[in-house]
């Protein structure tokens, strides 16, 4: 394969329907929402994993959106964080409100045995930006990343890892132009022609991420597209904040710019324009992007995780493309 895949961000996940659920686990949730399940929508088609995630209609008349996960899956822990931190967001962001959790296990079903973890919120109506990205929908992103920044600067938590701790994590392959280089792992077959040139340089940018990548935000660390939804009034929502960090301000805005300057966005005004990078080092942002590369470069042609979809392999592939081409054009590479 040469080039990038495309990926329809609607549709990479294989969810369960909601009658593949335990019974104990859709009575504990009926029970903690104090009324029934009237009726349940279809799975969404993105994300990249099997947890449960689709909008349900209550007794009531509520309209909600629930994910739930068997504990042998990552969301099951994913969707557990998710629960503790947004309550704790501060109000000025827009998050679907949790209502309610629940907890179960299934003893009888050999299927479905062990436990399980569901999680309540608001039901969103909205569409995904950024397919592709119009400047209407960029700007209203951007709006929205700086609010965020704003809020969450410095973090609200006492908690966080910080993002860099995660870089220097074992499964983090920070080294893996080094290790190109030095005949240790293979070069990606499909990529830029001018990526094996580059190699030395792509590793000293990593090898700056000490300094440019820290930060006293609360960072979402995985904002994209299918994590964030505008609705009727404009308004953006984001979602899925079980992956929280610290990190420096401009973090989760700067993560969007690769795609959408595929899309036509000058993001090279943008960065000059917006208040979280104006006065920021180009090597910081250039460390950055030459960080994510190196993350999706990794075990591109490996099984999927447990759990997860074939799709999420695409999604390394395309984005790892994106974000070289766009640090090729910042550095002049090609």
């Amino acid at each position: 394969m040469s080039g990038p895949p495309v990926v329809d961000y609607t549709a990479t996940s294989a969810r369960p329907h909601w009658s593949a659920l335990p019974e104990a686990l859709r009575t504990a949730l009926a029970v903690a929402l104090g009324t029934e399940i009237a009726q349940a929508g279809p799975p969404v088609g993105s994300g990249f994993t099997g947890g449960f995630a689709a909008p349900l209609t209550l007794a009531d008349g509520r309209e909600i959106f629930v994910k739930a996960a068997h504990e042998s899956q990552h969301p099951y822990t994913a969707y557990q964080r998710e629960a503790e931190l947004v309550p704790r967001l501060p109000s000025t962001i827009h998050v679907p409100r949790i209502i309610a959790t629940a907890h179960a296990t299934e003893l009888a079903d050999p299927v479905t045995k062990g436990r399980w973890f569901a999680v309540a919120a608001d039901r969103i109506s909205g569409r995904m930006p950024g397919l592709p990205w119009t400047p209407e929908d960029f700007a209203t992103v951007t709006a929205t990343c700086e609010s965020m920044a704003a809020a969450l600067t410095p973090s609200p938590y006492a908690d966080l890892e910080p993002f860099t701790a995660q870089i220097e994590s074992r499964d983090f392959p920070r080294r893996r132009p080094a290790e190109i280089l030095a005949g240790e792992e293979p070069l990606p077959d499909g990529f830029q022609p001018w990526l094996p040139a580059r190699l030395r340089e792509l590793q000293d940018l990593v090898d700056l991420y000490p300094t440019a990548l820290a930060g006293d935000s609360a960072v979402h660390c995985d904002i994209r597209p299918d994590n964030l939804l505008i609705d009727q009034d404009n308004t953006c929502w984001t979602l899925d904040w079980n992956w929280l960090c610290l990190g420096p301000a401009w973090f989760d805005w700067v993560g969007l710019l690769p795609l959408a300057h595929r899309d036509g966005i000058d993001t090279f005004a943008a960065l000059e324009a917006s208040p979280l990078t104006s006065a920021v080092r180009a090597e910081d942002l250039d460390c950055y992007a030459a960080t994510i590369a190196v993350y999706m470069l990794h075990k591109l042609d490996a099984p999927p995780p447990p759990g997860c979809t074939p799709e999420i392999r695409r999604h390394q592939r395309l984005y790892a493309w994106a974000f070289l081409d766009w640090l090729a054009i910042r550095r002049e590479w090609a």
